[in-house]
């Protein structure tokens, strides 16, 4: 970026908002109507929230306007940030409020138009975890057959999760965001926070547990572990 206009006086309120300098400079430019502000804006979360929005919506076009359509609440919201919460835990939050609406929205106009066949991701995630089941991990031909498949049941499974655990498990298990970050995303209290990952690990868990028996029956009894302070993990 070539200037910061607002940057040095929206600065020194940083800490006293508790917005770190650097994201306080980022807001002040985004406020501003920075054009590279926003394309670094969009190359940064772009991807990631795609990637959230399609698992809550499940179809990838679906998931393409939605994007979309967050992007514009952000730009056009941006003049309101007032720094209580993240700028990515705001993006985040306005992405699942988007997402929930077009899922409602499926759900009165097209569920009865739309394959019930399970898609796969869109998105290249690498992180732990539960999002190693839903990444290709480069292994022989062989085993990229089995991974995948594995991925497209996890995939399927996690979408009949009821909400508000789907999102949240996605939230922790694929974005890898913090317990805090995940209540300011939903908007809700640590401990309901906990509660509902616990809860949504076990439906998991259940839920998948017959398929990993027709893999190996030590597979079902100890690969997928649901403890409310450890990561979804399906290892090999």
């Amino acid at each position: 970026m070539t200037s910061m206009a607002g940057a040095t006086t929206l600065g020194n309120f940083a800490g006293a908002l508790g917005i770190p300098t650097e994201e306080a400079a980022l807001v002040a430019e985004l406020k501003a109507g920075s054009e590279p502000a926003y394309a670094w804006l969009i190359a940064q979360f772009q991807q990631p929230v795609y990637g959230l929005v399609y698992r809550i919506v499940s179809d990838p076009a679906d998931a393409a306007d939605t994007t979309q359509e967050v992007f514009l609440k952000v730009f056009r919201g941006m003049k309101h940030f007032n720094g209580s919460a993240s700028l990515k835990t705001w993006v985040y939050r306005i992405a699942v409020h988007e997402a929930s609406n077009r899922k409602r929205w499926w759900f009165r106009h097209k569920a009865r138009e739309t394959s019930i066949e399970p898609q796969a991701t869109a998105d290249g995630n690498s992180s732990i975890g539960l999002a190693n089941v839903l990444v290709d991990q480069g292994d022989s031909p062989l085993e990229n057959i089995a991974q995948q498949e594995l991925k497209t049941r996890v995939e399927c499974e996690l979408r009949k999760l009821d909400e508000p655990f789907r999102t949240t498990i996605i939230l922790r298990e694929i974005e890898e965001l913090s317990y805090e970050e995940i209540a300011e995303v939903m908007q809700t209290s640590l401990g309901t926070v906990k509660s509902r990952l616990t809860r949504g690990r076990e439906a998991l868990k259940k839920r998948l547990q017959p398929y990993l028996r027709e893999l190996s029956p030590e597979l079902a009894r100890s690969n997928v572990r649901p403890q409310a302070d450890q990561k979804v993990e399906v290892t090999s």
